[in-house]
């Protein structure tokens, strides 16, 4: 619930804080005190635009505060909450509470703050849909909408399952509908474009590189063409360490060298000599691996020229594929992989279309059945949801009243991107949330007909409409606060006692506060704030009434008698009953 707003620069308000206590609070005051800008700051708190216009003459910024407590609400949303808090990176106050903040500046762009840290307006937003409602005169003219009709018998339905598995559905088949679509009008651009894969895949596989391997071709070219050169000197490197093919020339070789000194060393008896003698045995080792791999080496070496042109052959045939495909051969094998990859997706065979046909039409199938179950529960619920609206209107002074919920099929355009065939002949739109149009009927007196809301109430009838709805849709926001602005607007008398009721009674289960001029619905709250100047000019405030200022406060909205005692009187009258009645509940 809203535990704590307060209020700075922000319209005829210069600094102002409220407390609010759970049950029903309402807000008054004198037109002009700035009443409306409590509820202008929680509007701020929700997400709405800044407007730089309400920031008090004289000040450069308007800040709204608001401490939140999370304790009251069901575990569902206590679960969102924390996933909101935790992804803003926001924490919770040492008492557990959430703080949430918004300043407009007057020459610069608003910025939003939660749980200590700063967040965009939009995250800010969406922590406080979980805990706040607001209504106004403005979220009555959007009840007119057809979305908000929808969502508002969802809510009373709870289709939260149905709506995901449908949406899920939807998509994947939205998704392989456009690939189909993508390929049938494609298909011969695709054709070309996989015949020109299939020709670069050919022409690689044709060459058969290997990785690296035209690096390792300049190194052998490279040797190959100075092929006497490295021959020649091998074959003295080889006859330095081992000598000649005559034996003639041992003598003269390192091996026979070094041999021959290890010999004259361990024919001593001197420790030290020995010594040395064994030293040059990994010598000898050491020489005798290099002379046989110099032996290797030449015996490896080509006779003729003719393995250098197969070489330079295969070179070109290497830059042939980089000139096309890569900078190098390891570029050129990436690029046969990548052309593999999107051949896979360039399917334009007979085959391959009509398996993407069948799987077009299972999935049509499958949002079929998911749109018609939707539809069977918003239909189902209609009936009940409308009966409790109209039961609610007749204890809002309104007997007469009839509320109508009509569930009809979204009608498909001739150029529609989501057409979905529910049965033979008849195609819907396929929309994000089904294949419904919901539209509320209302008629104010029994014997007219029951007209489309946005076009039979009256602003004062919209308002019990809303009010209605919000009681009969309570179970859904259990714990949550819920503002109305006015919403006994155009209602008087014997109506406004009724709204106070249903107010009241929805405070059970809810933090409400009302802003309201109404002292009929005053009288049923449990704690009553007023805002009040403080006169020539001087900023609004924000003060709770004790008993006797609030019946001041009845006797001066009853007819501005807050200073008779017939006033005071009438007003004690009210107050007492409306407690009264409220205890008896």
């Amino acid at each position: 619930m809203l535990a704590e707003i307060r209020i700075e620069s922000l319209g005829a308000i210069s600094t102002a804080t409220a407390e609010f206590d759970r049950g029903l609070t309402v807000l008054t005051g004198e037109t002009g005190t700035g009443k409306t800008m409590v509820v202008t700051g929680l509007h701020l708190l929700g997400g709405a635009r800044a407007d730089a216009t309400r920031v008090r003459s004289g000040a450069e910024r308007a800040v709204v505060e608001g401490r939140f407590t999370t304790s009251e609400l069901g575990e569902g949303v206590t679960a969102q909450i924390e996933e909101i808090l935790d992804s803003s990176g926001a924490e919770r106050d040492d008492d557990g509470s959430v703080i949430a903040a918004r300043s407009v500046s007057r020459d610069g762009p608003s910025r939003a703050f939660l749980g200590g840290r700063s967040v965009p307006a939009k995250s800010l937003a969406t922590f406080t849909t979980e805990v706040l409602t607001l209504h106004g005169q403005n979220d009555q003219l959007r009840l007119m909408r057809p979305d908000e009709q929808r969502a508002a018998l969802d809510r009373f339905v709870d289709i939260e399952k149905q709506l995901k598995r449908y949406q899920k559905l939807r998509e994947e088949w939205l998704a392989a509908r456009r690939d189909l679509v993508d390929r049938t009008q494609r298909a011969r651009e695709l054709a070309q474009e996989a015949d020109r894969l299939k020709f670069g895949l050919n022409e690689i596989n044709t060459v058969a590189p290997q990785p690296g391997e035209d690096e390792a071709l300049v190194a052998d070219i490279q040797r190959l063409s100075e092929l006497d050169a490295v021959r020649d000197a091998a074959h003295t490197a080889r006859a330095a360490l081992s000598g000649a093919d005559d034996a003639s020339a041992e003598a003269v070789s390192a091996i026979g060298s070094v041999g021959q000194a290890k010999s004259a060393l361990e024919s001593t008896d001197d420790a030290a000599l020995r010594a040395l003698a064994a030293q040059l045995d990994s010598a000898l080792v050491v020489i005798g691996d290099v002379a046989s791999e110099l032996g290797d080496y030449v015996a490896a070496l080509p006779s003729d020229a003719s393995t250098l042109e197969s070489k330079l052959l295969r070179q070109s045939e290497l830059r042939t594929l980089t000139r096309k495909y890569a900078a190098d051969i390891d570029g050129v094998l990436q690029w046969a992989q990548e052309a593999l990859d999107r051949l896979a997706q360039l399917d334009v065979s007979e085959e391959a279309l009509s398996e993407l046909e069948r799987q077009v039409a299972r999935l049509h199938d499958e949002v079929v059945v998911a749109a018609n179950d939707l539809t069977k529960a918003r239909t189902k619920a209609a009936k009940g949801l409308a009966k409790a609206v109209t039961a609610e209107l007749s204890g809002l002074a309104m007997a007469d009243a009839e509320f109508t919920v009509s569930v009809a099929p979204l009608a498909a355009r001739a150029d529609d991107a989501a057409p979905l065939t529910v049965s033979p002949g008849v195609t819907v739109h396929a929309g994000q949330y089904g294949v419904d149009a919901v539209e509320f009927g209302f008629a104010a007196h029994r014997g007219i007909d029951v007209l489309p809301l946005n076009k039979s109430a009256s602003g004062g009838e919209l308002s019990r409409v809303m009010l209605a709805l919000e009681v009969v849709l309570a179970a859904s926001t259990e714990g949550t606060t819920m503002v109305f602005d006015e919403v006994d607007a155009g209602v008087g008398g014997r109506a406004a006692v009724q709204i106070g009721r249903r107010l009241a009674r929805l405070a059970r289960t809810h933090q409400v506060i009302v802003v309201t001029h109404l002292p009929q619905v005053a009288a049923y709250a449990d704690s009553h704030l007023m805002v009040d100047s403080g006169g020539r000019g001087k900023a609004s405030g924000v003060r709770r009434l004790d008993d006797d200022e609030r019946v001041a406060e009845l006797a001066r909205m009853l007819a501005g008698l807050g200073e008779s005692d017939s006033g005071r009187a009438h007003a004690r009258e009210l107050l007492e009953a409306a407690q009264q009645e409220r205890a008896n509940d």
